[in-house]
């Protein structure tokens, strides 16, 4: 701010004057936006939010304490925030839960319906690129918790004017992000027995297991809340299929681009790259990264009519899990053969844990035999042959015993290299 010279302190006033409108509520004390989450500045809200919110782990207990991050990745610094959990149920009832204070010269508890630190909100305007907070389940929680966040950022500037120099009426501009984010949904513990799931190694938890792969359906009324997680730098992806061949499926990719993931539904067709469609069907989309694992969740209609490429939710389908590298938003052909479950399942059908292979069975049985043929019979034929002629020289059906073991061995080792031959044909149902 220029400095006022002699003679203009009428103008200094009025500068000041200007600056209580301009800071708005630089003290953070915003209880009157607690209800709506809508900064009071009278200014219209961006269209598309800059700001994103990470938490520490997406599951939590009743008591429970969850440290969140508020971080922004993009766009500009924020000067002034409002966090609040709510039931993800009803995300416009009352505040749920309390907050703990990392930093208090940066943050500060607010009362909001009538629960003390309920909120949490700025205390000063400074530039900040990340606020870190602690949130306390209580004991009467919902099964699913989400935050919602309000970030405003603004900034003025003094150009002096006037021949007697006194100080100009600051330029304002100010724009207050009032989108509310759901990237933090939260899901209870203790409750699988209400969801489809499938996991890879069976039964591991992905909690506490970092090499777990993890995918659950969890039905609500008229939708589905989809959750993947699992070991991954590039992408993590299922699909939802009328036969255990890729083509013609229903596929949804949580891709990791820089620092953030980006959520995306796919339509497969064939073994081609999938095509990638809009987001528009999807809803409370939230993801998370951390040592080398992601995840991410959305939740999506059971019906979708007239939504290209989306598959009906009340049918069964085969489900396929997989992940795979992926490089400035392009994804790779997966690793390893993606995940499949031994029959078709309705992800809105009743709670199990859902049974699921790399290898269907007769691939299994291809890869025995081959082994057992080739790394086994075979090699035994041809030690008999190579060391064994003068201990087993003895006549044996007319033939010295190790020509009859060698051939033995040998017509063993084609019987079994034509059977394995034929199953990845019978598996697949014909040449492919």
């Amino acid at each position: 701010v220029q400095m006022a010279v002699p003679g203009t302190h009428r103008g200094a006033l009025l500068l000041l004057l200007r600056l209580g409108l301009v800071a708005g509520y630089p003290s953070g004390r915003v209880t009157e936006s607690c209800g709506d989450m809508v900064p009071r500045h009278g200014h219209a809200p961006l269209p598309d939010p800059v700001h994103s919110v990470t938490v520490a782990r997406t599951t939590f207990t009743p008591g429970d304490q969850i440290e969140g991050t508020v971080l922004a990745v993009s766009g500009p610094e924020f000067k002034g925030f409002l966090i609040e959990a709510r039931d993800a149920e009803d995300p416009s009832g009352a505040p749920v839960g309390s907050f703990t204070l990392i930093d208090s010269q940066e943050s500060q508890l607010l009362t909001c319906g009538e629960k003390q630190g309920s909120a949490v909100s700025h205390t000063n305007a400074h530039k900040k690129t990340e606020v870190r907070v602690y949130w306390d389940a209580p004991d009467s929680a919902p099964n699913h918790v989400q935050f919602l966040v309000s970030f405003c950022t603004y900034w003025w500037t003094f150009p002096a004017g006037g021949a007697t120099g006194a100080i100009a009426p600051p330029a304002y501009v100010s724009s207050c992000l009032a989108s509310f984010l759901s990237s933090c949904l939260f899901q209870r513990l203790g409750l699988w027995e209400q969801e489809v799931l499938l996991r890879s190694p069976s039964a591991c938890d992905p909690e506490k297991e970092g090499t777990c792969l993890f995918l659950s359906f969890t039905r609500d009324d008229q939708s589905v809340t989809v959750e993947m997680s699992g070991p991954s730098k590039g992408y993590l992806s299922f699909a939802l299929s009328h036969d255990r061949w890729m083509g013609d499926d229903d596929a949804y990719l949580c891709i990791h681009e820089d620092q953030t993931v980006s959520i995306r539904p796919a339509h497969l067709m064939g073994r081609s790259h999938p095509a990638l469609d809009s987001w528009d069907a999807l809803e409370d989309m939230a993801w998370r990264l951390e040592d080398g694992g992601m995840q991410c969740s959305f939740r999506r209609n059971i019906t979708l009519p007239g939504v290209k490429n989306r598959f009906d939710l009340n049918t069964s389908y085969y489900i396929f899990l997989a992940t795979g590298a992926a490089k400035d938003g392009r994804i790779y052909r997966h690793s390893q053969q993606p995940l499949i479950t031994y029959e078709k399942h309705a992800v809105t059908g009743d709670p199990q844990d859902v049974g699921a292979s790399r290898a269907p069975p007769l691939l299994r049985a291809h890869g025995a035999l081959m082994l057992v043929s080739w790394m086994t019979t075979v090699s035994v034929g041809v030690i008999v042959a190579r060391f064994y002629k003068p201990v087993l020289s003895r006549p044996l059906f007319g033939e010295s015993a190790w020509f009859q073991v060698h051939r033995a061995l040998m017509l063993i080792t084609s019987s079994l290299t034509c059977i394995a031959f034929v199953l990845p044909f019978i598996y697949r149902g014909g040449w492919s």
